[in-house]
């Protein structure tokens, strides 16, 4: 059976028609994952003062298509899945940053988005088809083979990892940090957030790293 994912996560009734919006290429958010940020621009520093007076704090992540912009204000130029994620924790620095924590709550559709007084965008989103991320997915993942590819992939990499809090993690939050951290491209990054449940975006996480894997091995493999 599964459970709600935490006592400060809204209903599904309680999710906002508006929220305001992140573009930023590559920093993949998925629901019950985790997303540090370091905000420092005065739009977004605007943004995220007025998420904080908000009742539920949330603030959309969605990436450009374009992977070298970040500054997007065209909607069309958005891919048009995004995953909102509430601010758990903020720290305010002496410089002016402010440091926040996006803690993943369910995807969205966005169904357009206008630029407001302070030069961010909020955008329309449609909750309905991915109600069932504010829920916990406990499905089984066929843990022996990603393992394998996984040790495959970061030892091509020459990424380090704790593999003993690797395999203690349980699937849905190992499933989704690897998607949020590994250097993948931004279609991939999008692929994944878009796959339907745990199980499709486990395999579609092994078949992206298989194919980096192979790709690296491939460059440094001597030429005959």
């Amino acid at each position: 059976m599964s459970k709600p994912r935490g006592p400060f996560e809204p209903l599904f009734d309680e999710l906002p028609a508006q929220i305001p919006l992140f573009p930023l290429p590559g920093a993949l958010l998925l629901p019950g994952g985790r997303l540090p940020l370091n905000i420092f621009e005065p739009r977004y520093l605007a943004m995220v003062r007025d998420a904080i007076a908000s009742p539920h704090r949330l603030i959309g992540m969605i990436q450009p298509k374009d992977e070298l912009s970040d500054q997007s204000e065209d909607t069309d130029s958005l891919y048009h899945i995004g995953c909102a994620g509430r601010i758990s924790s903020f720290n305010e620095s002496d410089d002016g940053r402010i440091l926040i924590t996006l803690s993943g709550v369910a995807r969205f559709q966005c169904e357009g988005a206008l630029e407001c007084d302070d030069g961010y965008l909020v955008g329309r989103c449609n909750w309905h088809q991915f109600a069932s991320d504010l829920m916990v997915d406990d499905s089984a993942v066929n843990r022996d083979k990603l393992a394998n590819i996984l040790r495959h992939y970061f030892d091509v990499k020459g990424f380090q990892a704790d593999w003993e809090h690797i395999e203690a993690c349980e699937d849905e939050r190992l499933i989704s940090t690897l998607s949020m951290i590994c250097p993948f491209s931004v279609p991939e990054k999008q692929a994944l957030l878009e796959a339907e449940d745990l199980d499709s975006r486990t395999q579609l996480l092994i078949a992206i790293m298989e194919m980096a894997a192979h790709a690296d091995q491939d460059e440094i493999s001597p030429r005959h």
